[in-house]
């Protein structure tokens, strides 16, 4: 199978993969997957999941946004923020989760509803990624 180079890029570090036969991210409007060749453009990422095949194994990452620019023998993933599954802290994550859920019961007034939704997608995508 044809194999092409990730490059990720947050604001804090950069990571370069080769030989990558597949990519799936999380779009706007849904999980899309990427093979060699794949059709060239600039996708927004949403808050999700990045899976990388590489030499038949699977990794995958949290992420919360941002875009992906397609070559056809390159992949480039401009994005807010992004850890291997096997970095997220579970604990710290499940007590993101549970301020959210208790600043949306309690309504806090400093932070708005959307705001505190965006937290809560978040924290569950974290905390889902981690056990993978």
């Amino acid at each position: 199978m044809s194999s092409y180079n990730v490059e990720i890029v947050t604001p804090i570090r950069e990571i370069k993969l080769g030989d990558v036969s597949y990519l799936r991210c999380p779009g706007l409007d849904g999980s899309f997957g990427v093979m060699r060749n794949h059709r060239e453009g600039i996708f927004a990422l949403s808050v999700g999941e990045v899976k990388v095949t590489q030499n038949g194994k699977d990794e995958y990452f949290a992420t919360s946004g941002g875009f992906a620019e397609i070559l056809n023998d390159s992949v480039k993933l401009l994005v807010e923020s992004l850890e291997r599954s096997n970095e997220i802290d579970a604990d710290r994550a499940n007590k993101s989760f549970e301020r959210a859920q208790e600043r949306r019961i309690k309504q806090d007034s400093e932070l708005n509803e959307t705001r505190i939704e965006a937290s809560l997608v978040r924290a569950l995508n974290r905390l889902r990624i981690s056990k993978r």
